[in-house]
């Protein structure tokens, strides 16, 4: 185990984001956009996470005010999660974003985002996003649909 590790914030392109995707993320494939992505890299300049921060997925959030982690992966180096949260909410409250948001599986603690100072917002039904029957069968399916937690935290001044 690493203790003391520091990390600093790296810009990554869309394609660096995604490669570490691919390699390391548990249940979700790479992504087709991003408003920024960052990676946390350790003293020897190796990256050890990746944080892809996007538009939120659903219509119904302003997409003007709030930004969205739409992937966060490590490849498990302790507090590699956390500190790309707490990154990811200082570039967004400096791009002068209101929210920051992120999903995760109704089987993950939120650990991470409860120590970068995010809270919990509540649950969403799951499901595969087909709400139309114009769209049914093209949507894809290869992502986890139960139910997720949402966590945000506000960006706006004193907080």
């Amino acid at each position: 185990m690493i203790r003391g590790l520091q990390f600093k914030v790296m810009p990554l392109t869309l394609k660096q984001a995604n490669e570490f995707v691919g390699k390391w993320h548990r249940h979700h494939k790479p992504v087709q956009g991003h408003r920024f992505s960052i990676g946390a890299i350790d003293e020897q300049t190796i990256i050890r996470g990746a944080c892809i921060v996007g538009r939120p997925v659903s219509r119904k959030v302003d997409a003007y005010h709030v930004a969205e982690v739409t992937r966060l992966v490590t490849d498990g180096t302790p507090n590699a999660c956390s500190f790309l949260y707490g990154a990811a909410t200082r570039v967004a409250k400096e791009m002068g974003f209101a929210k920051i948001q992120t999903y995760i599986l109704e089987s993950e603690s939120g650990i991470s985002l409860k120590a970068a100072g995010w809270s919990f917002e509540g649950w969403t039904q799951g499901g595969d996003w087909n709400h139309s029957t114009a769209y049914r069968g093209t949507r894809r399916r290869d992502q986890p649909m139960g139910k997720k937690q949402r966590w945000a935290k506000l960006l706006e001044r004193g907080h």
